[in-house]
């Protein structure tokens, strides 16, 4: 059994390794001090500008170490903080790059909107909150520990429950936030249930620890490990929004400020997906012995019944969305499931790039879901409100944002040339070399039922008339993103080799992911 380690401090060298980190919170907690001290008459936007500088300062510190770490000529390191309970390694320097790349994307989009939000009476903690929200999917993506894990989980969860409710003059948005607090806490406490059981059976929450004592654990503990790891699954599923643990989101969503939605749909999502990616191949990879050889088959396999429900679950369900939020957040269901499909498939010998995969259509994923929700912010506030009918005619109001749309759409509904394109097409090449076709026959069929709702926003955008011929304004930091979002999104859709050729050269599956395939 595990007997546990002494305690080992941070020296200033482990403080350094942490500078990401820690220079969030400094900011943090000065903006915090900024906001008392600032007369109410003063705008907050100040702090909005400060908060995105925080984050480029945090962006540049972990290029920084990943490229120190990754130096030509010398293999690559991984530093394990604190017993291995925080890891330094390339799988969470890739994650955390997305996730502060779309966080700040999420506050420059919120630059542009929240002014104008009459409904958000503390614009400075509606910036300042995305700081802490980030630092726990950083904690997140760096976890080798269940508890840091969770300690990362439950910083994100608790700054996203106040994040959907800033909009306090707004009925829809308490009950968002309402909803997402319960559902939230369901799905923490289906996640913490689970690892008691997996402490339970392997004496550690450490997962280098625990891939080695699960073998050990089959012999007389197969049930519990099976509980365990499925209760996790559950709530991670909770977390990241797939079938059948979907419902909350079309309704949190709506409620919730736009840049929050974009936030929750792709930061807080990848942060839960990153933790299933480094759980499932860090510890169920190893539920296996002679004897016992299923148990890691069967949870991979519950995985992947995970991510074709929420393919076509997401995809049905948005058929008959009129509300665009509603329908994003539906689409995210389905994106979701797409997701999932690399980490489900596992590792065989004709399969080896599910990390590259994964990150891949991360990435694609956030610029097309923030571009498409910075372009729904512009519509919403001509229009008055979320639905479907406000992108009428929107072609002759604003032409150039409803070109960047159309951009956003190929690549949600994964046709050329976007990236979504080459992303469900690598994702679904994958499972092909696995030898999965059922599951590729649930990516094709939920594709092309997607199409019809996605579509559905470039009909009224072109061939309907809207209920007025005045132009859709769009604010500078708004406009910003939709077309940072919109080029990157045809780049990637262009060049999609050497994203691909990068990561699959800076991440090693046995080194950044703790254990060495068999």
């Amino acid at each position: 059994m595990y007997e546990g380690v002494s305690f080992i401090p941070l020296t200033w060298t482990d403080m350094l390794y942490l500078a990401p980190e820690l220079a969030l919170a400094a900011v943090f907690l000065l903006l915090v001090l900024l906001d008392l001290v600032m007369p109410g008459r003063v705008s907050r936007l100040s702090i909005g500008w400060l908060t995105l500088l925080g984050l480029l300062i945090s962006l540049g510190l972990v290029l920084w170490r990943m490229l120190d770490m990754n130096r030509a000529g010398e293999a690559a390191e991984t530093i394990e903080l604190l017993a291995n309970s925080y890891r330094i390694d390339d799988f969470a320097s890739l994650l955390k790059i997305v996730f502060l790349t779309g966080t700040a994307l999420t506050v420059l989009l919120a630059l542009g909107s929240v002014r104008d939000d009459d409904a958000i009476t503390e614009k400075g903690e509606f910036f300042y909150l995305l700081l802490p929200a980030v630092m726990g999917a950083m904690m997140m993506a760096s976890s080798g520990n269940l508890v840091t894990l969770y300690i990362g989980l439950e910083l994100l969860s608790l700054t996203s429950y106040v994040l959907v409710g800033m909009r306090r003059r707004s009925a829809l948005s308490a009950e968002a936030a309402f909803k997402y607090v319960v559902t939230g806490g369901i799905s923490s406490a289906f996640v913490l249930f689970g690892m008691s059981y997996i402490y339970g059976v392997t004496g550690s929450v450490d997962l280098t620890v625990i891939y080695s004592a699960l073998p050990g654990a089959l012999a007389d503990f197969k049930a519990l490990v099976y509980v365990g790891f499925f209760m996790m699954l559950a709530g991670f599923g909770m977390k990241i929004a797939a079938a059948p643990f979907h419902a909350w989101a079309p309704d949190v969503y709506q409620g919730a400020p736009t840049p929050v939605s974009a936030f929750l749909a792709v930061i807080a999502k990848g942060a839960a997906l990153a933790v299933v990616f480094r759980m499932m191949f860090g510890a169920v990879y190893f539920a296996r012995t002679d004897m016992e050889p299923d148990v890691s088959n069967d949870i991979f396999l519950a995985l992947l019944a995970m991510s074709a429900a929420a393919m076509l679950v997401g995809t049905t369900a948005a058929l008959r969305q009129k509300n665009v939020k509603r329908l994003l957040a539906l689409s995210g269901v389905a994106n979701s499931g797409y997701m999932l499909v690399p980490i489900g498939i596992s590792i065989t010998a004709v399969h080896s790039s599910s990390f590259s995969e994964f990150v891949y259509y991360l990435i694609a994923y956030l610029l097309m879901t923030i571009g498409a929700f910075a372009v729904l912010t512009a519509v919403s506030r001509a229009a008055g409100h979320d639905e479907l009918k406000g992108f009428a005619g929107m072609y002759y109001r604003a032409p150039w944002t409803a070109a960047a749309m159309v951009i956003f759409v190929l690549s949600l509904a994964g046709l050329p040339v976007t990236g979504g394109f080459f992303g469900k097409l690598f994702i679904l090449l994958g499972a092909a070399n696995a030898k999965a076709y059922w599951l590729v026959a649930v990516i094709v069929v939920s594709s092309v039922i997607s199409y019809y709702f996605y579509f559905g926003l470039v009909r009224q955008m072109f061939m309907r008339v809207g209920g007025t011929e005045q132009s859709i304004p769009v604010s500078p930091a708004t406009g910003i993103v939709i077309w940072l979002c919109a080029i990157a999104t045809v780049a990637l859709g262009l060049f999609p080799g050497p994203l691909m050729s990068w990561i699959d050269a800076v991440f090693s599956l046995g080194q950044d992911l703790m254990f060495v395939v068999y």
